[in-house]
Parts: C-alpha cells; sequence; structure tokens
C-alpha cells in the first residue's frame, strides 16, 4: 500500500489577487492542510526594461500522519 503524505505544487499567477484568492482556496481546503507556502515577484527583462511580470507561488500540502496515515489520497492534475 502506497499513502500520499506531502506535495508541494508550484504556480504562475499574473496579479496579487489571484495570489490572495489561490491562498484562500488551499487554506479552506479540507483535503490537505498548507503546511508552508511562498510568493516571489518575478520579471522578464529585454533590454533592461520589465516587459513581463508575473508571481510564483509554491504551496506545500500535508495530507496525512507519515507514522499513521488515516487515509489514502490520490490526485489526478488535468491540462485544463
Amino acid at each position: 500500500m502506497k499513502n500520499l503524505i506531502d506535495v508541494i505544487e508550484t504556480y504562475r499567477v499574473d496579479t496579487e489577487a489571484e495570489v490572495q484568492a489561490l491562498l484562500d482556496s488551499a487554506k479552506n481546503d479540507s483535503t490537505y492542510s498548507v503546511s508552508k507556502y511562498n510568493c516571489v515577484a518575478k520579471e522578464k527583462k529585454q533590454k533592461g526594461e520589465v516587459i513581463e511580470s508575473w508571481y510564483k507561488v509554491t504551496i506545500g500540502k500535508h495530507f496525512t500522519d507519515e507514522k499513521e496515515p488515516d487515509r489514502n489520497i490520490s490526485i489526478n492534475y488535468e491540462d485544463m
């Protein structure tokens, strides 16, 4: 038997509002608990000028205890 314990997901979002919505959604999901999260503003520059900006959001999700797993989780990542 295998049990999923933790995952780390990394997202790219365009605005601070999307960052907040993503974090709120993750914190309110009862399937897991958020073990950690991080947000970093990123920029793409060309000839010293910013041509694109975004946020890189990393969320750590904890599903069950490693020593005494109480459920079996399966994750399906679909291409949207």
